[in-house]
């Protein structure tokens, strides 16, 4: 583990979101939304509703942003990000997790919650001079984010499956060279 276990988990989830709408929507609809949630293991408020949906697709493009933009920027949006959701950070424990992080209630709506986890998050990247760990996939006409948390910083392709065609791609060239 390179960062707190909160840390990781959060910027995993970020990437998750952000890949959510890869120029293919894949939270189509509330039940999908749920799924996600469960998988990530988000507790708290979680209406189910179309209002809710939209909030939270809605959030992804602003969260990319940290995919793009430069320290100030990043450092920018994540101070209004804990801004407009007026963070409050606190050490927290639940659901088998030992002490951790929270900026908001379990109440909170849930685009909020997780604009300000993601925030929270890259924050820890910011000060520990790691935004380079946030990438975008490296294989051709591929645009999902990655979040690169091997020792050696070695990540470059997304969780999507451009690793295995890559590699696939440069056994057949070797191949074919014989």
């Amino acid at each position: 583990m390179i960062f707190a276990h909160d840390t990781e988990d959060g910027l995993a989830c970020t990437a998750a979101l952000v890949n959510s709408d890869d120029g293919e929507e894949h939270l189509p609809d509330i039940a999908t939304l749920s799924a996600f949630l469960k998988e990530r293991g988000w507790t708290g408020r979680h209406d189910r509703n179309e209002a809710e949906l939209r909030a939270v697709r809605a959030l992804r493009p602003k969260l990319r942003e940290f995919w793009e933009r430069d320290e100030d920027g990043v450092v920018d949006l994540v101070n209004t990000l804990l801004r407009e959701a007026r963070a409050l950070p606190q050490l927290v424990k639940h659901d088998g997790w030992d002490y951790h992080l929270h900026a908001t209630s379990p109440s909170t709506p849930l685009a909020t919650r997780m604009a300000v986890e993601a925030a929270m998050a890259v924050l820890d990247l910011v000060r520990t001079k790691e935004l380079g760990r946030l990438r975008v996939c490296e294989y051709p006409g591929c645009t999902r984010v990655v979040i690169d948390l091997s020792k050696n910083r070695s990540k470059r392709f997304c969780d999507g499956g451009c690793g295995n065609r890559a590699a696939v791609e440069a056994y057949r060239a070797r191949a074919k060279k014989r």
